[in-house]
């Protein structure tokens, strides 16, 4: 036929089968009449040749768009086919394409089947994952959630990291009847969400999603939080703290678990999940069924079973197996997060200090006082230590207990200010924070 109008439009005749009248003056533009009646303008090319396959889309229906409209319309997608390229299948591919926020919630969905796999190729724990969701709730959904994956460019990963921050994302939230959620921002957090956004897109390029990961090459900011570790003035301000706290009626398993992390170097779920039966009174080590490198022995110091020994003699519950014994039934105090938050703001010395800054505190002891990194990492149960508490599973080297003893015991008489333990307490190297 001839050139579509509203006149040729309105003549064509309803048939029992749908049929096609094509515009002799536009080729690839046409109207598509339904046996309904109704009546739609279309485009349709072919990729690939004669016997190649086929695109077809509708620009609308036939009243909503007149037929000058429809064919100003179909210009734009037919002229886009002569330079080459397939619109119909780049707009249907862009309707398809995944958010990040789409992104993330595919990857916790994956993460939670053991799909996901974490360090030494395990699948990420529980507490990793509730980790992961608060970043992916909190900053990644609210400052990327809407971009589109194949869209995220470097520089969109740079201002995301740089909102952070800035604590654009920073809010205090109300998760419960009495929960709250204190969402920060701040160089450390940037730095660890974007670290979980480059393996989120990771995971991506596996699926196909993207060719390339847009984290790479982004360089994050040092994470200060992590490499301070605390002087004999801030470890005799953490003696005075707990000791008021414990005064003035602080839970007695919070001041425990905190005496715990700066006399053994462990870390905060190791210890706030500890169970009676993983304490060897006699070998002088915890034997951990897990961690967060899996099964772990670490050795103790005198310092800190004597901790143990107080704490089971005072916290101990009928029915519970947790050495920092919940409210009811065998469960574990759940409030030591907050607890310690408490107990450090007690004392100005001590603002910012986490389980992690007792744990990098304990390792910087050790090396003041001359231990080898091997040794230092047997201490905290790290990997590169494995091979020294795989060799004594089931009695530790008494050169490592006598490490541990050393170290607990000088990070006690640091506590409380005593010089008597049969030596000097070395000045520690002091670093910033």
């Amino acid at each position: 036929m001839a050139r579509l109008t509203k006149r040729t439009v309105d003549s064509a005749k309803i048939a029992e089968k749908e049929y096609f009248l094509w515009d002799d003056d536009m080729p690839g533009f046409g109207l598509r009449v339904l046996a309904s009646g109704r009546k739609s303008y279309v485009i349709q090319y072919k990729i690939g040749g004669r016997r190649g396959e086929t695109r077809r889309k509708s620009l609308g229906l036939h009243g909503v768009l007149t037929a000058e409209e429809a064919r100003s319309e179909a210009k734009k997608w037919l002229a886009d086919r002569a330079k080459g390229k397939d619109p119909i299948a780049e707009h249907t591919a862009n309707r398809k394409a995944e958010t990040v926020e789409q992104l993330c919630r595919v990857y916790i969905a994956a993460a939670e089947q053991g799909l996901i796999l974490g360090k030494k190729n395990r699948p990420k724990k529980v507490s990793t994952l509730a980790t992961d969701r608060g970043r992916i709730e909190r900053h990644l959904i609210p400052l990327l959630g809407k971009k589109r994956v194949r869209d995220v460019t470097p520089a969109d990963v740079n201002r995301f990291m740089r909102d952070v921050i800035a604590g654009k994302t920073a809010a205090d939230i109300k998760t419960g009847f009495r929960g709250r959620a204190i969402v920060e921002g701040g160089a450390g957090t940037a730095a660890r969400t974007v670290g979980l956004l480059g393996g989120i897109f990771s995971y991506a390029m596996s699926e196909g999603l993207r060719a390339d990961n847009p984290v790479r090459g982004v360089k994050r900011p040092a994470d200060q939080r992590r490499d301070r570790r605390l002087s004999p003035e801030n470890y005799r301000a953490l003696g005075e703290a707990l000791a008021d706290a414990e005064s003035e009626g602080e839970n007695p398993a919070a001041v425990v678990a905190v005496r715990l992390l700066a006399l053994t170097g462990a870390r905060l779920g190791e210890i706030a999940n500890l169970r009676l039966d993983e304490i060897d009174w006699q070998g002088h080590a915890l034997r951990l069924a897990d961690s967060k490198e899996g099964a772990s022995v670490r050795p103790l110091g005198a310092a800190a079973l004597a901790v143990f020994e107080r704490a089971s003699a005072a916290l101990r519950r009928e029915g519970c197996t947790y050495v920092l014994p919940g409210k009811e039934g065998d469960g574990a105090y759940g409030g030591l997060p907050k607890a310690i938050a408490r107990i450090m703001t007690r004392r100005d010395e001590l603002d910012g200090v986490t389980a992690h800054v007792l744990r990098h505190s304990f390792a910087s002891v050790a090396n003041d006082l001359g231990y080898t990194e091997a040794t230092v990492a047997a201490l905290l149960g790290q990997r590169s230590g494995g091979s020294v508490t795989r060799r004594y599973i089931h009695q530790l080297d008494r050169a490592l207990i006598a490490a541990a003893d050393r170290v607990s015991a000088h990070i006690a008489a640091a506590m409380t200010a005593n010089e008597s333990t049969g030596e000097n307490i070395i000045p520690f190297r002091v670093v910033s924070g």
